[in-house]
């Protein structure tokens, strides 16, 4: 059989490409007669600009910006050349991600700040990039982009003229945005991973703001400042974005970037089409995905998703293969997963899979192997 091994990350465990590599160990020792291919992918959150590199090649700078708690971090980005000009590929979770968090409590989710990701803009830009491509997704911030936009001289403002603190919380007394964002040329492209809305219950805040530890009276504090924030950017760019698909993305990066012109593309979908993904299932028999937790939120634009649907155009079927597994067989089925598989469930316990991450996903995968492999 012809195996296709295209996993994204697995959380803060394994890179898309420890995951791929984990996966393919362990099916070459269920079933060693098996052709592998194996395409580590991201859909906009971490991993993006590395797998971005393996598939097309480029420079791959290194930028030191302003991290989520304020702290100096060093990012990667990558440029690739095109006949039109330079193309650049940021990753919005190396400059904010929740990785660089690890003691996330209500008191940093509500000051995180996006400012990282305005000076890896700001970098492409006097790099000499046409297009920007930002990847979105595991963001340690829920501020509406606030910091992206001060970084790029859209500066928040009190009624006062005041200038506003970094975090969401702080964008409860935003009045206005003093100056404007510096972007010349500029082309920007939002490599979503999620479609969700900036507010509401479905919102930024609500939706990912506990996994950034947010308590519940953080998360309504962060709702209402979102909330002020969608009128200040309607109001400043004359672009009301608080109901767009994919505005709440990264903490409601998307929505400044939306505000600022920037067309939105599924992460996932551009990455099957710059990684040649469709040609890799076209010569596969089977296809085996997957990602730190298989839930309700991978059904909404997220990488596994991809896989699945371009394996069941094909008419093969798609395994999943995750941490923990919360979606039903129902649910799954309808968005073209035969199987799904639980690391945590086979290993016996989350902190058995969490002891030895490749250990148990390369055990998890022989077993699967095992079972599907016809050759």
């Amino acid at each position: 059989m012809r195996i296709l091994v295209a996993p994204d990350c697995f959380g803060g465990t394994l890179t898309a490409r420890e995951a791929a590599e984990a996966i393919a160990a362990g099916w070459r020792r269920g079933a060693p007669g098996d052709e592998l291919a194996i395409r580590p992918l991201a859909d906009g959150g971490p991993g993006f600009v590395e797998v971005l590199a393996v598939a097309l090649g480029g420079t791959v700078r290194r930028s030191e910006v302003t991290g989520p708690l304020g702290e100096p971090v060093t990012a990667e980005w990558l440029t690739v050349p095109g006949d039109d000009g330079d193309t650049a590929y940021l990753e919005a979770a190396q400059a904010c991600g929740l990785h660089l968090v690890p003691g996330r409590d209500p008191a940093s989710a509500v000051r995180a700040t996006s400012r990282g990701v305005g000076e890896l803009i700001a970098a492409a830009r006097d790099a000499g990039a046409r297009r920007v491509v930002i990847g979105l997704g595991g963001s340690a911030c829920t501020d509406g982009g606030a910091g992206m936009l001060a970084a790029l001289g859209a500066v928040p403002v009190d009624v006062a003229g005041r200038v506003l603190a970094d975090g969401g919380a702080a964008l409860r007394d935003c009045a206005a945005l003093a100056g404007e964002a510096a972007l010349g040329d500029l082309i920007l492209v939002a490599a979503s991973d999620v479609e969700h809305p900036l507010l509401g219950e479905h919102g930024a805040a609500h939706v990912f703001g506990p996994q950034k530890g947010a308590d519940a009276a953080a998360v309504a504090a962060l709702d209402a400042a979102l909330t002020v924030w969608a009128d200040v950017l309607a109001t400043a760019t004359g672009r009301d974005v608080r109901a767009v698909p994919s505005a709440g993305a990264a903490g409601g990066l998307g929505a400044g970037l939306l505000a600022l012109g920037a067309s939105v593309e599924s992460g996932a979908e551009l990455v099957r089409r710059l990684t040649g993904l469709d040609d890799a299932l076209n010569a596969a028999d089977l296809a085996v995905t997957g990602e730190g937790s298989f839930d309700w939120q991978s059904l909404r634009g997220k990488l596994v998703t991809a896989v699945a649907r371009g394996a069941a155009e094909r008419g093969l079927p798609c395994l999943v293969l995750a941490g923990q597994v919360s979606v039903g067989r129902r649910e799954a089925a309808a968005a073209g997963v035969e199987r799904s598989y639980a690391v945590a469930e086979h290993a016996g316990s989350v902190d058995a899979a969490f002891a030895d991450p490749a250990g148990t996903l390369t055990a998890l995968a022989a077993d699967v192997a095992r079972q599907w492999s016809t050759g």
